[in-house]
């Protein structure tokens, strides 16, 4: 049913966008490691802050998901709001120079506060969105990737803020920035009444079909399809992240063998990453969101995995041609970009739109597994000289999660609900349809139509559907 007396949903978008650019501030890191070079710090130490504010993202959204169901999305956030703030603003206050004030202060107590607000606008913005899971989601998390180009202009090329006030004045400043835009979205993130929906939206759509079982998370990882999708983000997100490190040390590499200069090189690779790559993440995120919405989750992150893995194939060969290099910057960029759109709405739909704040955390620790991996797989390989291999390796890596998220099938609740088995784990697969016709075909006379006599063996068919399937529903609105 439609309610006249909810709140405009459009309200949820843009306090949603609000959070996230403010929480988009730990991809800024690389804005302040320079004047922390000058001050003293090594490259160990600057990358250690950007770690552990990864590190405590990740950690404290486990966490978080329990938290919104029992406090609300909306202290949630703004407690993450606070939290975030207060890290930079006590960096300014006690020595923004200072590595071990600046380690606590923005690397544990900042990460803490991205990992609390993070899934709060995803998990609103889909309640108020059933119709428009995947745009929704697109639009909040292109906020994170467009706030961080955003906070590293303000400090850098266009505010100049670090050159005119100093370190320890922009953290301030950002601090306060950073608690006000988030309290402000705050105000917005609030589910819908129970019962409620939008007007026109009926049983009939794809997004009612999909997300309506709602798996704990303990049934959730007694499901093989968990692990499939949590493969396939992994190796996804990893492979974008590895292309991130070295997106300008082999570009230049490349470009001075083609006869560049060594300034020239670097500025080509520069603005391949700082512009090509970073809008293109951000665009990624809203187009990929919006094309689910139409062709389904599963067939789009297998469609945007199995383009990755074509870039990355030719990534080596482009990238000594700087019109090239742009081009294939650009590609990686849109791809890496959609798995943050991709992912939740993925989740939701295979474990449920209610579950979603408790649920993607955990999906959401394959970006930690693929951050650490592939990055250092890509530094080890270029130290020995072999950044081909390292692009294969990760072009490789991105046609297998292709081909896992092809395996994925609706679960089955009534067998997750049980005690783990492995015989219930690889029945959850659902890969055995060819035994069965092979049977069928040897020993007709042991099959019989049975009637379903009740909703359970009901649920248990519909369960055998593959999400392709649903995907083949279309809005009748």
């Amino acid at each position: 049913m439609s309610n006249s007396h909810t709140p405009n949903r459009w309200m949820v978008v843009i306090g949603a966008i609000l959070i996230q650019l403010s929480l988009g501030a730990i991809y800024a890191w690389s804005v302040f490691t320079p004047a922390l070079k000058a001050a003293g710090w090594n490259k160990m130490e600057t990358q250690l802050v950007f770690a552990v504010g990864l590190l405590m993202f990740a950690l404290v959204m486990v966490f978080a998901g329990k938290w919104m169901a029992k406090y609300g999305p909306r202290k949630l956030v703004a407690a993450g709001g606070i939290t975030l703030g207060a890290g930079y603003i006590l960096a300014g206050l006690l020595g923004g120079t200072n590595f071990w004030v600046v380690l606590i202060c923005v690397g544990f107590i900042g990460g803490a506060g991205i990992g609390l607000g993070y899934v709060v606008p995803i998990a609103v913005g889909m309640r108020w969105f059933p119709d428009k899971k995947g745009m929704i989601t697109g639009l909040a998390v292109a906020g994170f990737g467009f706030g961080a180009m955003g906070w590293v202009k303000m400090a850098g090329a266009w505010g100049h803020m670090i050159a005119d006030y100093g370190l320890s004045s922009t953290f301030l400043i950002y601090g306060l920035a950073f608690a006000i835009m988030i309290l402000v979205g705050s105000i917005w993130m609030v589910m819908p009444p129970e019962g409620w929906q939008p007007e026109g939206f009926t049983a009939a759509t794809p997004a009612a079909v999909k997300g309506g079982q709602n798996y704990t998370v303990q049934e959730m990882l007694r499901t093989p399809q968990f692990y499939l999708i949590f493969i396939t983000f992994a190796v996804s997100a990893g492979a974008g992240l590895m292309s991130i490190g070295l997106m300008k040390l082999y570009p230049m590499e490349a470009l001075q063998a083609k006869g560049f200069s060594v300034a020239e090189a670097s500025a080509i690779a520069g603005t391949a990453m700082a512009v090509f790559f970073s809008l293109a993440n951000g665009v990624g995120r809203i187009a990929w969101g919006v094309a689910s919405d139409k062709i389904g989750r599963r067939r789009s992150v297998a469609l945007m995995t199995g383009l990755q893995a074509l870039v990355l194939f030719y990534f080596t060969d482009m990238a000594g041609t700087p019109t090239l290099l742009y081009f294939g910057a650009m590609m990686i960029g849109f791809n890496f970009g959609g798995n943050f759109a991709l992912f939740p709405t993925l989740t939701a739909d295979v474990f449920g739109n209610e579950r979603i704040g408790q649920n993607y955390p955990f999906i959401f620790l394959s970006y930690g597994v693929g951050g650490i991996v592939f990055p250092l797989l890509g530094g080890y390989l270029g130290d020995i000289g072999n950044f081909p291999l390292a692009f294969a390796i990760c072009a490789y890596a991105c046609l297998f999660g292709a081909v896992c998220i092809m395996i994925v099938k609706k679960p089955i609740y009534q067998i997750a609900k049980q005690s783990t088995s492995v015989h219930g784990f690889v029945h959850q697969l659902q890969l055995d349809h060819i035994e069965e016709v092979i049977e069928h075909a040897l020993h007709p006379e042991h099959f019989k139509r049975v009637q379903p006599n009740d909703a359970d063996s009901s649920e248990v068919e519909a369960g055998k559907e593959e999400l392709g399937d649903e995907d083949r529903v279309r809005e009748n609105a």
